[in-house]
């Protein structure tokens, strides 16, 4: 450690090159889960913005009073998105039932079940999908600070020993040591504090989003029953 301290001891890179090396890989640990939890966090950015651009162009196409079947058809065999899958998932089911015919109110309340449980599945699934990689970025804002703290602690701890050594506590002596030690404590919360906002934000998507599954669920089982009530 240098006798005096001067403005290059509290760079970036000089408190990284003088730490400890468990400090050192608590920190580079540190800015590999931070690179990581971006990565999610840039990932749920476009992901989602893409499923609701999707869902409000079906749902447009659901409601401008064309058929169901007009509109499932148009989405292809093995659509991409969630709200076309459940329309033709609730279609194949009433057109099944349409092929057995359907004589009674009990066939048709099995019937309507069988679509809920399907729909309900669908519905499991992509929200599912949607709220993948959130548990990493909780696992980041959560772990993060207290990570960043061990190795504050075992810096300072490694400080305290080379000031001893040294019989010098003059603060030019003390400060670059206990400086690389809380380094460690501001990565740590640097990783944290994007992860935490971001978990809670993409949460609070998920959210809406399986909530919106749900009502094109909802409004899709109601067309439906009013479809089978019609011919029984």
């Amino acid at each position: 450690m240098d006798a005096a301290a001067s403005p290059e001891s509290f760079s970036f890179i000089t408190l990284f090159l003088n730490a400890d090396w468990v400090v050192k890989l608590v920190m580079i640990g540190l800015i590999l889960a931070s690179l990581g939890s971006w990565a999610v966090i840039l990932d749920k950015l476009f992901r989602f913005a893409a499923l609701n651009r999707a869902a409000d162009r079906f749902e447009e196409q659901v409601g401008s009073g064309r058929s169901l079947e007009d509109v499932a058809g148009e989405a292809g065999s093995n659509p991409r998105h969630a709200l076309p899958r459940m329309l033709q998932a609730a279609l194949k089911e009433w057109r099944e039932a349409k092929a057995k015919g359907v004589q009674s109110e009990g066939q048709v309340a099995l019937l309507s079940q069988r679509i809920d449980r399907v729909l309900d599945t669908q519905i499991a699934r992509e929200s599912a999908k949607a709220e993948e990689g959130l548990g990493s970025l909780a696992i980041v804002a959560t772990a993060s600070p207290f990570i960043g703290l061990f190795g504050t602690v075992w810096g300072i701890m490694h400080a305290f020993q080379s000031i001893a050594a040294a019989k010098n506590t003059s603060l030019t002596v003390v400060a670059p040591s206990i400086a690389e030690a809380l380094f460690a404590t501001a990565i740590g919360l640097i990783a944290a504090i994007p992860a935490y906002i971001a978990y809670n934000k993409f949460s609070t998507d998920a959210g809406k989003y399986a909530g919106r599954l749900e009502n094109f669920a909802d409004d899709l089982s109601t067309a439906i029953q009013r479809r089978l009530s019609e011919r029984v």
